[in-house]
């Protein structure tokens, strides 16, 4: 893993500064860049430990709120279980390079809908959070990002910045420690993959600070913005490259993929653009 070491270092420094400043993200970034260089079973563990360690610190910074978010939790919770016992399976079955293409276009739509800033509001929350939980559950355990999913729903169910980022960490440390718990039965924590962790931990010790600081100084919807744009160019190319790979499109048509993607993605930045300078002209007026 020598190689890998240099790149590693860089991408958890990056990703770990976005989940500073938005209180998730490390996977969202990490994840198709890192699929450049390991395959899933491999990248997934590691991960998974590392979002532990990560989500239960803002889980303790943000512990004032949890009594007032738990029992709202509690069904979205319990829909992570089946969940994580699918994806796990998924992981341990399924041929790498085509996990990896299926992770990759499970990202992408996700991905857009949050540059388009898409939010919706669940009439019944109830009702729909065990079937949510299910479905974070399984992408958690497949791909080890739930935070766009994630983020989406709880910002539609009109929550304050507290109460957001209690939610979130408390989520994702269940998730998480049932995912590894899943991975450990199912026999993923090799030693290869256990070798990843402690090339993450620099990245993280210099990155969440530095993207806490960094939050403080630029508008958060801005940042956030922009980090799903580097997203979809990221998951476009990772899908061109494997769609060459496993032959199912010969030859540069395959990166028509990445032009596709990238039209769309300079649509949704454009309206965002727009939309960010009209409401600066209607506070200006």
């Amino acid at each position: 893993m020598s190689s890998h070491s240099l790149p590693f270092v860089l991408i958890t420094f990056a990703a770990a500064s976005v989940n500073g400043a938005l209180g998730y993200g490390f996977s969202s970034i990490t994840v198709p860049l890192a699929l450049l260089l390991v395959a899933s079973r491999v990248l997934n563990p590691a991960l998974v430990l590392v979002e532990l360690a990560l989500n239960a610190c803002v889980l303790v910074v943000d512990r004032a709120a949890l009594p007032e978010v738990w029992r709202r939790m509690t069904p979205l919770a319990a829909g992570l279980v089946p969940g994580v016992a699918v994806g796990t399976l998924a992981v341990a079955s399924i041929h790498p390079d085509w996990l990896k293409l299926w992770t990759f276009m499970l990202l992408l739509p996700l991905i857009l809908i949050q540059a388009a800033g898409l939010r919706r509001p669940l009439r019944s929350e109830r009702r729909w959070h065990v079937p949510c939980g299910a479905g974070i559950g399984a992408l958690y355990a497949l791909t080890t990002i739930s935070g766009p999913p994630l983020a989406l729903l709880l910002n539609n169910q009109g929550l304050g910045r507290r109460e957001f980022r209690a939610s979130l960490g408390l989520i994702r440390v269940i998730e998480a420690t049932l995912t590894a718990a899943a991975y450990w039965y199912a026999g993923l924590f090799t030693r290869e993959a256990l070798s990843l962790t402690p090339l993450m931990i620099p990245g993280l010790l210099a990155g969440v600070p530095l993207g806490a600081w960094v939050i403080r100084r630029v508008r958060a919807e801005t940042f956030r913005r922009v980090c799903m744009s580097f997203d979809a160019w990221v998951v476009a190319f990772g899908i061109a490259t494997l769609l060459r790979l496993l032959q199912i499109v010969e030859g540069p048509e395959a990166y028509g993929v990445v032009g596709a993607i990238g039209a769309i993605d300079g649509v949704l930045l454009y309206r965002f653009v727009h939309a960010q300078r009209r409401s600066a002209e209607a506070l200006a007026c």
